[in-house]
């Protein structure tokens, strides 16, 4: 059958492989496009995973949110130059949305996405690949994604929270170095926990404290690394004036139940 430039031209921009390749996959698929791209995605296949190999320590993230859930997916490549191309940030928002239909958790990559993932791969030359998706439901949702669309997070509440308070949190998430562990002492590692109280001991033995001032001593230094180290005891970023942990700004009976942050590179 006749292939006109139109069908051929279509097929190189969603693959940006050349004319000839696009017009000979067209020709063996009868026209459909879908097929062909399949076709040049079997055939380029080879050529995808010597990429593999290439370190993929760039890209982007993007979330995608229903009545009831929030999902955020990362997506890497090679170089920040692909990262920035709009076909690869497109993809990256339409990967989040599959992931919107997951169970909630970490959502491991289908076939669907995968076939985002190729295209791309196909179309830009690089080691384009998935990283890490989180999908979480429940409760009141915020979310938040820099205008770079390197770092991203998802905050889950329960009780009174204002909409402004809900964003401040998802930013301060996004913003805070050291970025917190756990939501409060409750959800840090034991064995973490008990490193950092012997740490803590030792120092304020060398310090030739009497015991029971060194017992203090220790009890303070351990008490201001889980406030440094954990979301409601870090002084909360967007009122930094204040000097108040996040845990000031709750009303009662509301509580953080989790948070989640992608930055690219981490």
């Amino acid at each position: 059958m006749a292939i006109s430039a139109k069908e051929v031209m279509s097929l190189r921009r969603r693959t940006g492989l050349g004319m000839m390749e696009c017009k000979q996959a067209l020709t063996e698929t009868e026209g459909d496009l879908d097929d062909a791209i399949e076709l040049l995605r079997k055939k380029s296949k080879g050529k995808m995973d010597e990429r593999a190999d290439r370190s993929a320590s760039e890209g982007v993230i993007a979330v995608a949110k229903s009545d009831d859930a929030i999902a955020m997916v990362e997506l890497l490549s090679e170089t920040d130059f692909a990262a920035r191309n709009n076909s690869f940030v497109d993809a990256t928002r339409q990967i989040a949305e599959l992931a919107l239909a997951a169970n909630d958790g970490p959502v491991s990559e289908t076939k669907q996405m995968t076939k985002f993932v190729d295209e791309l791969r196909i179309t830009i030359k690089e080691n384009i690949s998935l990283g890490r998706a989180m999908r979480i439901s429940g409760g009141k949702l915020g979310s938040y994604v820099h205008h770079n669309n390197r770092i991203g997070t998802i905050v889950k509440v329960r009780g009174d929270f204002s909409d402004e308070l809900l964003t401040g949190l998802c930013q301060h998430v996004a913003a805070a170095e050291p970025m917190p562990l756990a939501v409060d002492d409750s959800g840090l590692p034991a064995d973490l926990l008990e490193e950092q109280r012997a740490a803590a001991v030792a120092d304020a033995k060398e310090s030739g404290k009497p015991p029971e001032i060194a017992e203090k001593i220790a009890g303070g230094k351990l008490r201001k690394w889980v406030d440094d180290n954990t979301l409601l005891g870090q002084i909360y970023l967007r009122d930094m004036d204040a000097k108040k942990p996040v845990r000031d700004y709750l009303a009662k009976g509301s509580s953080v139940q989790q948070f989640v942050r992608f930055k690219i590179g981490d």
